[in-house]
């Protein structure tokens, strides 16, 4: 149980202060973010806008944490194996800041919960596993159609890639351009759509650990961290209406392996002739992959 008595709101979260006012901090304390997957980025995303002081979540999750989650994932340990990621992130969060209003929805995002799951809150943080395109597609319309702001900040190797959908803006749709293709070519495309310059393949040492339809990708605690801060640093501004973010067809990517930050700009997304030329040279790679793991 919580000691609810050594709380202090405005204690614990003094340290915002300078580079957010009082106002601000305020502000977000009556904000209410939701975020769908309590993993990799979605576990991360959770305790930098809790120790941000954000009042109420949102979050979404069916899995129970494993010892493959290890190398990556905020609430993977030894005591929290086999325990429900969401459930167990809601309890930890519960421990920064006990005032939380949260809703926890333990069968993940589906088309029966989806306005539920949206309902109220104030922007969407996308941290769902990368193969859950379907879902996906339907959280970001579904956000798209409400006036809600949301961002996915993918962990691109050791850096990170960032999107931002804006009502009035480009849609998700309208980026990734997902109709007619295969499963394996729209992994390829959502891909290549967040992260547009691809840096990470410069030092993938092993590409056989690169397979969509095993849905096997490889990560570092890196990427992770370093997406939760891009992305949480979006959120802030998005929140206090501090100016201008960078949005899709607009993206941000930055490599801390490669020491490189790029802006890019693919103007009607993955219909723009360098996305085409893009999709192309990753599918090649990927099968002459394959025939190499099948030697």
């Amino acid at each position: 149980m919580f000691n609810r008595e050594l709380f202090d709101y405005n204690t614990a979260f003094s340290r915002n202060i300078g580079w957010v006012t009082q106002e601000e901090q305020l502000a977000l304390k009556n904000k209410r973010v939701a975020i769908g997957g309590m993993g990799g980025v979605g576990g991360s995303h959770l305790i930098v806008l809790t120790r941000l002081g954000i009042g109420g979540f949102n979050i979404a999750d069916l899995d129970e944490f494993e010892v493959a989650n290890f190398n990556r994932q905020y609430g993977a340990t030894l005591s929290t194996l086999g325990k429900p990621k969401v459930e167990t992130m809601d309890e930890f969060i519960r421990d920064i800041n006990p005032e939380l209003e949260n809703k926890v929805f333990s069968k993940g995002i589906n088309e029966d919960n989806l306005e539920e799951f949206l309902s109220g809150v104030d922007i969407y943080v996308d941290s769902l596993d990368i193969f859950a395109l379907d879902i996906r597609r339907k959280v970001f319309q579904y956000c798209y159609e409400h006036g809600i702001p949301a961002i996915t900040a993918a962990p691109m190797g050791m850096g990170t890639a960032m999107l931002v959908f804006l009502p009035g803006k480009m849609s998700f749709e309208e980026y990734f351009c997902l109709d007619g293709y295969s499963f394996e070519d729209q992994i390829i495309r959502f891909v290549i759509g967040v992260s547009p310059s691809v840096q990470q393949r410069h030092y993938l040492v092993d590409r056989s650990s690169v397979n969509f339809l095993k849905k096997k990708v490889p990560s570092t605690a890196m990427g992770i961290e370093i997406a939760a801060g891009v992305a949480c640093s979006n959120v802030l501004k998005l929140l206090l209406k501090r100016g201008h973010v960078i949005h899709a067809p607009s993206g941000l990517h930055f490599d801390a392996y490669r020491n490189k930050l790029l802006t890019t700009w693919r103007p009607w997304g993955n219909k723009n002739p360098l996305q085409i030329l893009m999709f192309r040279y990753v599918k090649h790679l990927l099968k002459a992959n394959a025939k190499q793991s099948d030697l």
